[in-house]
């Protein structure tokens, strides 16, 4: 199936977006070394990357499954894929951190995980991590924790007559989120599943069916759609949202939703230029890119102050360069070959 050039560069967007929030903290290490001012950039909530990596994914998984809807066999077809997709980047990155814990243990911002946590992470089961929270060892993984239940969820409904697979899946979505909202905090595993965030996938579903219905966006209703989101990311980080989790998804998933429409919902068969490309390019890689940007980021920080270049601008500069050339060469070097490899060793 061909990719939706403009869905490529909101991923791009989206995973350069959490690596500017991670980059912040080293960037206000490296100037205190040096005595040097620095004032985070707060033009946009960063971490609503998150938001529109899952709406992304829920309308991805229905344009690119539709074949399989009603399909005998479709969900353990599904599956294979999709840990074909995310299994082999994320162990080794999560092997390599753990690797990294017992080499340099005070570069890491985290205690030393137990037995149960670096199984529940390998696994992408919420636990309990040594600092007290739902996450696991490698903390980007929370999201995948999340993807990982999207995809099971799909992959049962995959199992009903076409029709029914997507109202089952948001279903069971809704049911989860108001579970925990209405009778209080569930225990483990379900009251990590029931965040109000998880409706962010359901959103992009809903996307993805507007498509297949035939809306398209032209000309000025596509630009304002997208300016509107672009609108709503500015007016949350000036205090818009609050700190709970429904405010917080109806702001930046409520961005994330008008972002994704108009990117999903434009004109086909139109030549995307240069730089579209090479952001698409970027996009392709963008699961490399949200993995492995901590790597680059804390080792690039050490390399600086150790050579005594405590210039934060150029940190964040190079840091942030660094951490996109490093996805891509990840991408073509690691992440493609291995899930080939998977999906033979899967039979898919």
């Amino acid at each position: 199936m061909q990719p939706i050039h403009s869905i490529q560069v909101l991923r791009a967007l989206a995973a350069f977006m959490v690596a500017v929030h991670h980059v912040q903290p080293d960037a206000a290490i490296v100037a205190a070394r040096a005595g040097l001012p620095f004032a985070r950039s707060d033009l946009l909530p960063w971490m609503a990357g998150v938001d529109i990596f899952f709406v992304v994914s829920g309308f991805i998984m229905v344009h690119a499954s539709r074949e399989l809807f009603g399909r005998q066999g479709a969900a353990p077809t599904f599956l294979k894929r999709r840990l074909a997709r995310i299994v082999p980047l994320y162990w080794a990155m999560t092997s390599l951190f753990l690797l990294a814990g017992l080499a340099m243990p005070a570069a890491l911002n985290s205690g030393v995980p137990g037995l149960g946590q670096i199984l529940a992470s390998y696994l992408f089961w919420p636990a309990v991590s040594t600092q007290g929270v739902v996450q696991p060892v490698y903390s980007l993984g929370w999201t995948l924790n999340y993807e990982m239940l999207f995809y099971g969820l799909f992959a049962a409904g995959l199992m009903l007559p076409g029709r029914w697979t997507l109202p089952a899946v948001a279903l069971v979505l809704a049911v989860l989120v108001g579970a925990e909202g209405l009778t209080g905090p569930l225990p483990l595993p379900f009251g990590f599943w029931g965040q109000p965030i998880v409706l962010e996938f359901a959103a992009g579903m809903g996307i993805a069916v507007l498509r297949q219905r035939g809306l398209r966006l032209h000309g000025l209703s596509r630009v304002a759609i997208a300016a509107a989101g672009i609108a709503v990311l500015l007016a949350a980080a000036r205090g818009g949202e609050g700190a709970d989790g429904w405010s917080l998804v109806l702001w930046r998933g409520g961005a994330a939703v008008l972002l994704v429409l108009a990117a999903a919902c434009g004109r086909e068969g139109i030549v995307p230029v240069r730089p579209v490309r090479a952001l698409a390019a970027v996009g392709d890689a963008s699961y490399a890119l949200y993995l492995v940007h901590p790597f680059v980021i804390r080792g690039l920080r050490e390399a600086m102050l150790r050579a005594g270049l405590a210039w934060p601008h150029l940190y964040v500069t190079l840091a942030l360069a660094g951490a996109v050339l490093a996805a891509l060469l990840l991408h073509r070097g690691l992440e493609r070959p291995a899930t080939r490899l998977m999906r033979r060793w899967l039979g898919n």
